[in-house]
């Protein structure tokens, strides 16, 4: 300190700096100072707006962007004929839909432009709508007329390109979204409709069975979809897919193969067709089952109807597969098995001579024939299509033990192919406790009994198997089931040379036989009944056996009113069973079995015994 002072400078204090005595004006620290309080007083009045003001409007927006659970829809399997063929298919696409929730509420805001300064105009939504319908070729006024549906998820157009589907997207038309999409094809179309059904917009999706197999299969035809989980705006658009718990991709469907055989359905169909054409009648069905396996190869009815045409699907009678549905007294072709059961307890035998004269009057009932037979050998009996014949036979049999044939035979009880209605189609058979003598022999000729076509189609396999009956089956058979024994080998065998003379000259049906081959069959020809009572309306039918030598196939016609001079099932039908039979025979490569002699008697038919 000594040393500065000699110096000759004066030391100061730190507070007493000269620099620190500089004075700033008062002014600008009042305007600092003040500058600095508005300052934290405009955070703060920032923070509460957008805490107490602004927050509830983005609370609002928020809410608005939530999470959903999408399906994904799987893909319906297909049904293929026994080779591989496809009958029903799904192909996929893009779907345009638009939410009519979300787009009346924006034509409502759109109303209210001073309370939603952000939302489209009117004539902006318009405008859009007018671009949507342009794009996918709608009309603009039955356009409106759909959207106007409330709450409602409505189907502009289906299977359209995905290319397309983004040029419509970028439209921007409220409540619009895309999906995917399936369409049911059949190629086969009414070939195989009243079959195979149709499907249609149901609570589980696009394509739930509405009938035919379709529905019998549906379970597992259709699959399982899957599921997402997606940001939904409050349009209803998706934002963004996210991951989540229990997302699961889709489980396609199960193609199922069928033991139809495409080619032969359409040959059966065809014949039908022009049967039931040719002779005007109200319906007609036919049959082919592989006696072998029980396999249903052909299944075909007339009318039908085209599965991708809505109007030709609004008739229920041609949806209706009355082969299986429908039931009527098949006449004539239950004669066979009355005498089969004869013949199985020993009551008659080949041999023995029936006493055809008629008429023949049980109860007050009177029984005849067209023609006065006489006595007649057993074999002629069924070629000839005697009722008193049969009707005697008949006598011979108890009750049950007629029942319990017809009981095993299927009658008056659904075949459990799990068909739609089929139950509808079982038949009627009275118990044998309230038969009376006239019942039973009506019966015995196939009158006072109801079944369908199907079950008489079962029914003749206990002939072509030798006495063994097994069940039908729509889908391919990987193994034989366990038959039930109704007859014996020899009866079986029996019966099915009683048949082959239906179809030989003097028989009832010259015009089933099939160039090449022998075969065999029995004609019905019965009244309808309608109301409780028979009509002078007919139904033809022929149930067959090809080849006969070696039974190979089992062939059933029913025709139901034929209304030209023709009625008969040897002039209707059986024709009809010949064609069909004779192109399964070729389409099998089926060696033929006809003697020289058959051959000859074959060509030398010119018409049908009645």
């Amino acid at each position: 300190m000594s040393a500065v002072r000699r110096r000759g400078i004066r030391a100061h204090r730190f507070a007493e700096n000269p620099i620190l005595k500089l004075a700033l004006p008062a002014w600008r620290a009042h305007f600092l100072s003040y500058g600095l309080l508005a300052l934290f007083a405009l955070i703060l009045g920032m923070a509460f707006y957008q805490q107490n003001i602004k927050g509830s409007s983005n609370q609002e927006k928020s809410d608005k962007i939530i999470l959903k659970d999408r399906k994904i829809s799987a893909l319906r399997g297909s049904l293929m004929d026994r080779n591989g063929d496809l009958l029903a298919v799904s192909v996929s696409g893009r779907a345009i839909l638009v939410r009519t929730s979300v787009l009346q509420k924006a034509e409502k805001k759109a109303g209210d432009a001073k309370k939603h300064k952000n939302a489209l105009a009117l004539e902006e939504i318009q405008r859009r709508k007018k671009a949507v319908a342009a794009l996918l070729e709608l009309d603009l006024e039955t356009l409106e007329r759909r959207l106007q549906r409330e709450n409602a998820n409505v189907v502009l157009k289906r299977l359209v390109s995905q290319k397309l589907a983004d040029q419509v997207a970028l439209v921007g038309l409220p409540g619009l979204y895309m999906d995917l999409d399936y369409m049911r094809q059949y190629p086969l179309g009414e070939v195989t409709a009243p079959l195979v059904g149709i499907v249609r917009m149901g609570n589980n999706g696009l394509n739930e069975g509405h009938e035919g197999l379709e529905r019998s299969f549906d379970k597992r035809l259709a699959g399982e979809d899957g599921l997402r989980r997606v940001m939904v705006d409050e349009r209803g658009d998706a934002v963004d897919e996210i991951e989540m718990a229990g997302a699961r991709p889709p489980r396609n469907g199960e193609n199922i193969r069928l033991s139809i055989d495409a080619k032969l359905q359409y040959l059966a169909f065809a014949a039908i067709k022009e049967t039931v054409q040719t002779h005007r009648a109200v319906w007609g069905g036919a049959v082919v089952v592989d006696s072998a396996t029980g396999e249903i190869l052909a299944l075909a009815k007339w009318p039908s109807y085209d599965p991708g045409d809505s109007d030709s699907r609004a008739n229920p009678p041609n949806r209706r597969n009355r082969v299986i549905t429908d039931s009527f007294e098949p006449g004539s072709t239950l004669k066979p098995f009355t005498v089969a059961l004869a013949l199985e307890q020993g009551k008659v035998g080949m041999d023995s001579l029936i006493d055809c004269q008629g008429p023949l009057l049980i109860g007050g009932g009177r029984i005849d024939d067209s023609h006065s037979y006489g006595m007649l050998p057993l074999p002629q009996v069924i070629q000839r299509s005697s009722n008193t014949g049969t009707a005697r036979i008949a006598a011979l049999l108890a009750y049950k033990d007629m029942w319990e044939m017809y009981d095993l035979l299927g009658f008056g009880k659904p075949l459990e192919l799990g068909f739609p209605q089929e139950r509808s189609g079982r038949g009627r058979v009275r118990p044998w406790k309230n038969w009376k003598p006239v019942e039973q022999a009506t019966m015995s000729y196939g009158h006072g009994i109801s079944v369908s076509l199907i079950q008489l189609a079962q029914a003749y396999l206990a002939f072509a198997r030798d006495g063994e009956l097994i069940p039908l089956t729509l889908t391919v058979r990987d193994e034989l089931p366990a038959g039930r024994r109704i007859f014996s080998p020899q009866t079986a065998s029996e019966v099915r040379a009683m048949l082959e003379m239906v179809v030989s000259p003097g028989g009832t049906a010259v015009r089933a036989q099939v160039p090449g081959y022998r075969v065999g069959g029995k004609t019905g020809t019965a009244y309808k009944l309608e109301g409780g009572q028979y009509t002078r309306k007919y139904l033809a039918s022929f149930v067959g056996i090809a080849p006969i030598s070696n039974p190979r196939f089992v062939i059933a016609v029913v025709v139901d009113e034929p209304s030209t001079s023709a009625h008969s099932g040897g002039a209707v039908a059986g024709p009809t069973f010949s064609r069909i039979a004779a192109g399964v025979l070729n389409a099998r490569n089926i060696t033929p079995d006809a003697t020289q002699q058959i051959v000859q008697n074959v060509a030398q038919t010119t018409g049908g015994a009645l």
